[in-house]
């Protein structure tokens, strides 16, 4: 992996040079996909999800105490032991088996596994290791599980899985998500509740995905929809503090949000911008659309080099007796939309399979693109964000 990042570096221009499509190794390679895993995903804070589905409390049932999830490429493991949210590794001190599947949950009060029977308490301890009570030597507070920084934000939950909890090496959340918070924090997303989701599988890599997510310059060809309401060539991008990048874009006159007919889709969200939605990627996996009525957001897990699975999600305010607007035009709005963006993104992929391919220059209008390249450029250079 060594000698293939050594290549990726030439992707990072020197100053005053233009910005230019990463190497197609950057989008078709196995090796490329690993390192960024472990690094862009497992090293940084990658979105996990919603808190509320990831370990939820019905008020009918038992509450989910335990999941699995994966960070990057690292099997890790959510506990909630009362108010408390914490993340291990998904591994036992024994002799590494799962402490969970793959998506697996519980409802226990404390952590089994199922190969051997060690058992732990909801703070990693643990606290029964058959077969080991008579030894002397043994010290069970030296086999505790790996704890994980693991934090909420906005509704959702973002885990780093390189570093355990304490290490001076895990990077500060505080600075990862930098202005973004700024930005968002006024739709009080942790406030707002699912009106609907769409799951697509793409044969495209994730960066192509997200890179489509940052222009409008196809727009014009690809979005009619779209063009009806709101100006493709609007509004402006952002150069703030924090690892997210992205911008806005101004709706059409008389129009109030992103649907077919221009109309609100939900109830409107108080105290936010009337006239613009905002396109904020916070890296490396959520894409967040905020509309005066609702917040959409994408949610990328790479599966493969040219396959990315994608969650798309609609939040709204629910209604003064708990109930759930149903979003409609939004869903309709965007599931044509998002159709459109995946067969463009799939057509690029195979592109860059061509032997024949070599990185084009961006235009002007897709800066951001080139913020987003660049940003994957020095991190290869750099061993991560």
């Amino acid at each position: 992996m060594t000698e293939l990042t050594e290549t990726l570096r030439h992707a990072v221009p020197a100053d005053g040079e233009p910005v230019r499509m990463l190497p197609a190794e950057a989008y078709t390679s196995d090796a490329v996909l690993a390192w960024e895993l472990r690094h862009l995903f497992a090293g940084s804070w990658t979105c996990l999800g919603r808190e509320d589905e990831l370990l939820p409390m019905p008020a009918d049932a038992k509450p989910t105490t335990q999941r699995a999830v994966r960070v990057g490429d690292v099997s890790a493991m959510l506990v909630r032991d009362g108010a408390t949210l914490r993340m291990f590794a998904n591994t036992c001190r024994h002799r590494g088996h799962e402490l969970l599947p793959e998506d697996g949950t519980s409802e226990r009060r404390s952590v089994l596994c199922p190969y051997h029977a060690w058992t732990y308490d909801m703070q990693g301890q643990l606290i029964q290791a058959p077969g080991f009570r008579e030894q002397e030597t043994f010290v069970a507070e030296d086999h505790a599980l790996v704890e994980l920084p693991v934090v909420s934000w906005g509704g959702w939950l973002f885990g780093h899985a390189v570093h355990p909890v304490g290490s001076p090496e895990v990077p500060s959340f505080t600075e990862h998500v930098g202005e973004f918070d700024r930005l968002i924090a006024p739709y009080r997303s942790e406030r707002l509740v699912l009106a609907d989701r769409h799951s697509y599988e793409v044969a495209a890599n994730w960066k192509v995905v997200a890179e489509n997510y940052h222009e409008c310059y196809h727009c014009p060809l690809i979005h009619p929809e779209l063009c009806q309401v709101s100006y493709p060539d609007s509004g402006d991008n952002y150069d703030l503090p924090g690892n997210f990048i992205g911008g806005s874009m101004t709706l059409r006159g008389g129009m109030q949000s992103m649907t077919l007919d221009g109309a609100l889709a939900a109830t409107r969200i108080p105290d936010v911008p009337e006239d613009l939605v905002y396109y904020l990627h916070l890296m490396p996996n959520i894409l967040v659309s905020a509309h005066p009525d609702y917040v959409m957001a994408h949610r990328l897990v790479p599966l493969a080099p040219g396959r990315t699975w994608i969650e798309c999600s609609w939040f709204v305010l629910p209604g003064e007796d708990g109930s759930v607007p149903s979003a409609t035009g939004a869903v309709e709005f965007w599931d044509i939309t998002n159709r459109q963006d995946w067969g463009a993104c799939e057509s690029v992929q195979r592109g860059l399979a061509s032997p024949h391919f070599r990185p084009g220059p961006f235009a002007p209008n897709e800066d951001a693109v080139s913020l987003l390249v660049s940003t994957i450029g020095r991190a290869y250079a750099n061993g991560g964000l």
